[in-house]
């Protein structure tokens, strides 16, 4: 009988997670089909205009003299072309910086450049839905370009951007290059991060969500939940999003006085299969965690997986908590308790940044979102209680 039961509630977990899969791929490829092949929506050409300069702009003859190289190299750095040196393109970039020169941007294409490092995921999805809606009411195309895997440049992707001349570019990226940074700048194109891993450029334009919040109220919802024994899987520790996620964590464990034991906390990579292999580990411990909180909500799928393979039941046995909130998780089995990061809200503002761009000396360009704890079916009462 028991078997039988561990047979059938197995079934259930493989039909939830396919119904995910399902919803996943046909929300996808109805997106695809219906609103990237709609580029762009006119012909319009958006006017930009600079800000007035309080002296001639200097001729290209006249920076190449002060700096010794030839008007070539000058005119390369200015229209982002790739052949230039980097210690000269930063030499020529810091003096026509020092001498308010600017490329002329009189006309640019209708279009919003999206550069994604994948596009597998529902994550990539959420931005991609988050940007097409906010730059469907301006009436402008999208372009989407992913980097990973297709080549060993990290910044082949600015030569095709550079040709296009958006009105700017959202960069979704684990590093944006020096070089990539200096030919946009050069061509006047301007650049928002979303999400950034690193620590950005303080002249940059980023936006992010409040990540130490949202892993301060998780791990305060299963403290609350008399959790005390909590397994922990990160993101990269090499990630800024990670290490604010899990210092939130620590700093709940602290404000109630309680000691952590290192081991149970693990790095992964925001993948589902890592989820799975890293609960693995923690579910064989003994005593096992009752609960675990994941970097994000497709490791929070894999946590789902290795207990469903222990027999175990979410939330009787385990709790578990995601982070992100994306579209998949409310349809899981139970339905998965997690921290909404506001992905599309962060992307339609990213949008309207670059449409703002010239009033940008007036904005804040460096933006940080609240995060939310969506409380749904996967967290309950510690079973030690």
């Amino acid at each position: 009988m028991a078997t039988l039961k561990h047979r059938s509630r197995r079934l259930r977990h493989h039909k939830q997670q396919l119904l995910c899969i399902i919803l996943f791929r046909s929300f996808f490829e109805n997106f695809i089909s219906t609103r990237m092949c709609s580029m762009p929506y006119h012909t319009h050409i958006r006017q930009f205009t600079s800000p007035a300069r309080s002296k001639r702009r200097p001729t290209l003859t006249e920076v190449a003299s002060q700096l010794d190289v030839s008007v070539a190299t000058v005119s390369k750095v200015i229209n982002g072309k790739p052949d230039v040196a980097d210690s000269t393109r930063s030499r020529v970039q810091a003096a026509l910086d020092a001498m308010n020169y600017a490329k002329s941007r009189s006309t640019t294409s209708p279009l919003i450049d999206v550069v994604l490092e994948r596009l597998d995921n529902v994550w990539g999805l959420e931005v991609i839905i988050g940007v097409e809606r906010s730059a469907r009411k301006h009436r402008l195309g999208v372009v989407i370009t992913e980097t990973r895997g297709v080549s060993d440049d990290p910044s082949f992707w600015v030569d095709a951007c550079v040709e296009r001349n958006p009105i700017g570019v959202i960069l979704v990226l684990s590093d944006l290059t020096k070089d990539a940074a200096q030919r946009l700048t050069a061509r006047n194109i301007p650049y928002v991060l979303l999400d950034p891993s690193g620590d950005p450029d303080p002249d940059s334009a980023s936006i992010r969500a409040d990540n130490w919040s949202g892993g301060l109220a998780g791990t305060r919802h299963l403290l609350d939940l008399g959790h005390t024994n909590i397994g922990v899987i990160t993101g990269p520790s090499s990630m800024l999003c990670s290490q604010a996620r899990l210092a939130g964590h620590l700093a709940a464990m602290a404000e109630r006085g309680l000691a952590v034991d290192e081991s149970m906390i693990m790095e992964g990579d925001f993948t589902t299969t890592c989820g799975r292999d890293l609960a693995m580990k923690l579910l064989k411990r003994t005593p096992r965690p009752t609960a675990i909180v994941a970097g994000n909500d497709l490791e929070a799928m894999g946590v789902y997986d290795a207990a469903h393979t222990f027999n175990l039941r979410i939330p009787d046995d385990l709790s578990v908590i995601g982070f992100d909130d994306v579209q998949t998780s409310a349809y899981m089995g139970p339905p998965l308790t997690t921290v909404r990061q506001p992905i599309r809200e962060m992307s339609s503002e990213a949008v309207d940044l670059l449409l703002r761009w010239d009033e940008r000396d007036t904005l804040m360009t460096n933006l940080t979102l609240p995060t939310t704890l969506i409380v749904r079916g996967s967290t309950a009462p510690s079973p030690d209680e």
